[in-house]
């Protein structure tokens, strides 16, 4: 009962696992190979995570790496290519608002040379010309409102009937921002014309 085998005894189990060796095996069969020792699946482990022994390099790599990644967002945001655009600009949803904004023209992105032209109106110490900036400030901002309110009805409904079943949020947010630069500022750089429709 507790003898050591003969050699007899064992070679049948060589054969047996030969022949199994040379069928597929089951997922739920055993592995066929010993279980590495602990000890070596560690020094494994180590050696994939081991960072380089040349700190400098290291960062000069990371550096490098960081910069090239820059550089092909820069492109994208300049060519429209939606694979290295940052996260905030990806996505059909925000192409469509991209293109609805740049195909239309709207009072919010004269706002910066208005808002110069004011601020000039403004200095100069005669009385009537600071009641001219004033009512042309009060003026500006009143028509951005409204251009603002039209926008986000007109978007939501373009955005429900386009895209139902995907989501919108910070879309029209994402809208209002873009309104509010000037058109050759704008990044990703618009890819219509005015009055072309998405």
């Amino acid at each position: 009962m507790f003898r050591s085998r003969s050699k007899d005894e064992k070679a049948p189990t060589d054969k047996v696992t030969a022949d199994l060796s040379k069928q597929p095996r089951d997922p739920q069969a055993p592995k066929g190979r010993p279980t590495p020792k602990r000890s070596e699946a560690q020094s494994q482990r180590r050696r994939a995570v081991t960072p380089p022994l040349d700190r400098k390099a290291a960062m000069r790599r990371q550096r490098e790496a960081r910069r090239a990644d820059l550089a092909r967002q820069r492109e994208a945001l300049a060519t429209g290519d939606e694979r290295f655009l940052p996260a905030r600009d990806r996505g059909p949803v925000r192409r469509f608002v991209r293109d609805f904004v740049d195909s239309r023209f709207f009072v919010a992105e004269m706002f910066l040379p208005l808002a110069v032209v004011i601020l000039v109106l403004s200095v100069i110490q005669v009385g009537r010309m600071q009641a001219i900036a004033t009512l042309l400030w009060l003026g500006v901002i009143v028509l951005i409102v409204i251009d603002s309110i039209g926008l986000s009805i007109r978007l939501r409904k373009q955005l429900k009937q386009r895209f139902p079943d995907q989501p919108k949020r910070g879309a029209v947010a994402y809208a209002l921002m873009r309104s509010l630069q000037m058109r050759r500022l704008r990044l990703p750089k618009p890819q219509v014309k005015r009055g072309e429709r998405p």
